[in-house]
């Protein structure tokens, strides 16, 4: 996955609070960005035109710094091969005093919490996106959480 990116608002996920916002959705893949633009097309919310997508790396993010006002990444920075460069990345395009929102899974150091998030995912997670014709795209969820970073490594990196 060397050059890997994460979207600074994931592609498949639009977050839109009013028409007054704009928003910049980052990816790598040309296919990603183009599925995310036709989804964005098919919106009527005024909000979901003010979305841009820009093809891009994360570990050299095409934005200058102090740029963004917010970052979210959502299930991305377990797809980036250097996840303190994203980070630091991250920090530099964002303005002082502004929010960097990571959601994801992680890999818990709790038996219990790890044993109830495998549980979730063999039992509920895939057999639902099964149903939708999607149980391949999160079948790999649960060997990659447990490659994925604990709840302390994340917040050494933030």
């Amino acid at each position: 996955m060397a050059g890997s990116a994460f979207p600074l608002c994931k592609t498949s996920f639009l977050f839109c609070l009013s028409g007054y916002l704009n928003v910049t959705g980052l990816d790598f893949s040309k296919e990603q960005l183009s599925v995310a633009s036709s989804r964005q097309h098919l919106r009527a919310k005024a909000c979901y035109k003010n979305i841009e997508w820009v093809e891009g790396n994360a570990l050299e993010l095409p934005f200058p710094g102090s740029y963004f006002d917010a970052i979210t990444i959502g299930y991305g920075l377990r797809n980036v091969v250097d996840k303190p460069k994203a980070m630091r990345e991250m920090y530099r395009v964002v303005k002082p005093g502004c929010r960097i929102c990571v959601l994801d899974f992680n890999k818990s150091a709790q038996p219990l919490t790890t044993s109830f998030q495998e549980w979730m995912i063999d039992n509920i997670v895939v057999p639902v996106a099964t149903g939708y014709g999607l149980g391949k795209d999160y079948e790999y969820l649960r060997s990659s959480i447990n490659e994925f970073l604990t709840d302390r490594w994340i917040h050494i990196l933030s």
